[in-house]
């Protein structure tokens, strides 16, 4: 990676809509909270390689609706700079909770936020049931129910 660079997209400026279907099944998902959210492309030179976003549940809690790495940067830490990011983005605006959502068939992605300090939080039971016009599978398996992760932001005294 030579260069990389986080930019906050605006409201005139184009949805991401390549990047965050790499995470998200529809464009119709995406706009249940696309509106709502702080979106943030991270370049590599002149490339868009990752995206995010973040949408605020409360004063208190932030979560990370989408996440995604494009497949030629996947595996070279970039998800994790992304989690990095989001963690100090929730520490400056005085949140004390990120959350995060997964398919219970995700079991690389829930290992992935464990490994960033994420733990389970509980479970949304048949949310890709409810939330989307057609059954989706991952690894074969129909994605039924969202894991969801939390990660505490801890405060200095």
């Amino acid at each position: 990676m030579d260069h990389l660079t986080f930019r906050r997209i605006g409201p005139d400026d184009e949805i991401p809509y390549e990047l965050l279907l790499l995470a998200d099944e529809t464009i119709e998902a995406i706009n249940q909270y696309i509106f709502a959210s702080e979106v943030y492309i991270l370049n590599n030179g002149d490339h868009d390689i990752a995206v995010m976003a973040l949408h605020e549940n409360s004063t208190t809690e932030i979560e990370l609706k989408n996440i995604a790495v494009t497949e030629n940067c996947r595996n070279k830490g970039i998800g994790s700079i992304l989690i990095d990011k989001a963690k100090e983005l929730a520490t400056e605006k005085h949140y004390t909770s990120l959350l995060v959502g997964t398919s219970d068939t995700g079991l690389q992605q829930i290992r992935f936020y464990e490994k960033n300090g994420f733990v389970k939080k509980g479970i949304r039971k048949d949310f890709f049931i409810e939330n989307y016009p057609f059954p989706i599978y991952e690894s074969g398996i129909q994605m039924r129910d969202m894991v969801m992760l939390e990660f505490l932001i801890r405060r200095e005294r």
